[in-house]
Order: C-alpha cells, then structure tokens, then sequence
C-alpha cells in the first residue's frame, strides 16, 4: 500500500482514535504504539484551536512550518514565497503549520490568513492548515476547501513578516517538526513520525474493531452490573 492509499485509509478514522494509538495506552502494546509519554509531550493539540470548517471532514498530511510575526527592519530575507516553496516541494498533501509570533497584545487580532492567502497555499499543495492565530475572510475560505485549526476569527491584521520557514514550531500545545505527519478533525490534530504510517494505520483498524465489538456489547448489557463487567475487561475509551 503507498503512502498516499495510508492517508486516504486513515480519513476513515477520527482524531482521536488516531491519539489513542500514537501514545495516550502506552500500557496496551497490542494497540497503542507508545511514540510519546502521554501527559508531559507535546503530541496533539489542545483546546484553543477551533476547527472552522467541520463538514470538510477529517485529513491527514505532511507537516510544513512557518513563523509568522512582526517585520524586523534588519531582516527582510524571507516571504511569504518562501513558505508557498517549501509546500511545493514537500510531499503532498501538506498541512501548514503557522506560528503565531506577534507580541501578546496583537496575536488575538492578528489574522494569520484569509482568501488570497488560503487560495495560493491551496495551488501549491495545502490541504489544511495548523495555527495558534485567527483567520479572516470565512466565506472565502469555505468555498475553498481548506480545512482550518485556528483560534477564531478576525477582520484585519497589519504588516507582518516571516520569520522563519520549516523549522520546529510548537502550535497550541503541539511541537511539530518538518515531515512528520498530521491527523486533523474537529476534535483537534495529533502528530507522528512518517515512518509509523503503516502502523498507525494497522492499529487504528484492529481499535476501531475493538471499539465497535464493546460498544454493540454495552448496548445489550445486562443492567449496571453487566455494564461494569464490560468496561472492566476491555480497553479503555
């Protein structure tokens, strides 16, 4: 199976079947692969990303990074075509991530993108995008078709500069490297190493099993009692 046949499989699953495999039971070798101590890494994201388009469904794809924030006057090497080269030239397809690097005071009013923006990074390969900032442009941006994890939205922004493309970048609680792979929906993303894909894969459908053979269980339990037994002897939720 190619890689590219991996990611279309894995839309078949939510995020966070996808977590639970990553690393949330390292305890249970037969399902999860254990990649990250659960609590303390930076693995998936959390709670202040909003996903703006839920009806586009879930994706998954090729991390490329970049940082956004204020122009510095000594600094001018790096655009926002610098950013459209690295998606063109990594695998497809690829989920931006853009960190947010504007002072406090203006990152709540900063949009990180809108229309114009959305539809270049769209042609050069982008799929959906990852970033600790809001957006502009909603309408726009829907009938694009790109998939958005971001703070909220907004109606402006002022200048603002890259300064620095395809570098480690921690985004709403998730450190992400060039390369790896994301898994995104409406629950939020996680990460993993390319090299896993195959596994992620194997292991979410052999979870998706369990959980569907539990689940059809709990529905015909005998009682609170019987509810108990279940839960007790499968794999957690």
């Amino acid at each position: 199976m190619t890689e590219t046949e991996i990611l279309q499989e894995l839309k078949n699953f939510d995020t966070p079947t996808i977590t639970n495999v990553v690393a949330t039971y390292p305890e249970n070798r037969e399902i999860c692969l254990g990649l990250y101590e659960p609590w303390e890494s930076a693995w998936y994201t959390d709670e202040t990303l909003k996903c703006l388009y839920p009806k586009l469904g879930r994706i998954a794809g090729y991390a490329v990074t970049c940082v956004f924030g204020m122009p510095t006057p000594g600094f001018k090497r790096l655009s926002f075509g610098d950013v459209l080269r690295a998606v063109g030239n990594s695998p497809k397809p690829a989920i931006l991530a853009i960190k947010n690097n504007l002072p406090e005071k203006y990152k709540k009013k900063f949009a990180v993108s809108g229309g114009n923006m959305t539809t270049a990074m769209k042609m050069a390969g982008v799929l959906g995008v990852i970033s600790d900032a809001p957006v502009r442009d909603i309408d726009e941006l829907r009938e694009l078709g790109v998939q958005y994890l971001a703070t909220g939205a907004v109606a402006g922004h002022g200048d603002f500069a890259v300064h620095a493309v395809n570098v480690p970048v921690s985004v709403a609680g998730m450190d992400i490297c060039p390369g790896e792979m994301i898994h995104m929906d409406e629950n939020g993303a996680v990460k993993f190493p390319r090299e896993h894909l195959p596994e992620v894969l194997k292991r979410a459908k052999k979870l998706s099993e369990i959980e569907k053979t539990r689940m059809n269980r709990l529905k015909s339990a005998d009682g609170i009692e019987g509810i108990i037994k279940i839960m007790s002897g499968d794999e957690k939720d």
